[in-house]
């Protein structure tokens, strides 16, 4: 999952950015993985913030990209989260797609490592 992320958001994205931030192993952190048999597709991180539930690193292998698998791995999370309230900065060009699962935004757009983003949230 770790060189997933790297692979994508460091030298695709060509962002470097400290990825490995040490919430990986928290307690209540959930890594939902999307594989076919030992090759990981996609990957979504779950951080446990209290109240609330911060879903982050959201990414796809490039291969597996525009077949739909996205949403599954969002799917998962949001049935991992059942009726929990979650937040998320996503990538403004993500935004829809975000609302289709019930997301609205929060704030105003901001730069993060460069790449517009904004604040979500899905009470």
């Amino acid at each position: 999952m770790w060189r997933l992320r790297q692979d994508v958001f460091v030298v695709e994205q060509e962002c470097a950015y400290p990825d490995l931030d040490g919430r990986d192993p928290e307690p209540g952190t959930r890594h939902v993985l999307l594989r076919d048999g030992s090759t990981l597709l996609g990957y979504l991180r779950v951080l446990d913030e209290g109240e609330r539930a911060r879903i982050g690193r959201v990414v796809l292998r490039r291969q597996a990209r525009g077949q739909g698998l996205a949403d599954v791995v969002m799917r998962a999370a949001l049935d991992l989260l059942g009726d929990r309230p979650s937040v998320l900065d996503a990538q403004a060009p993500l935004e829809r797609w975000y609302a289709g699962f019930g997301y609205r935004v929060t704030g105003p757009e901001f730069l993060d490592d460069g790449i517009p983003h904004v604040p979500m949230s899905r009470p």
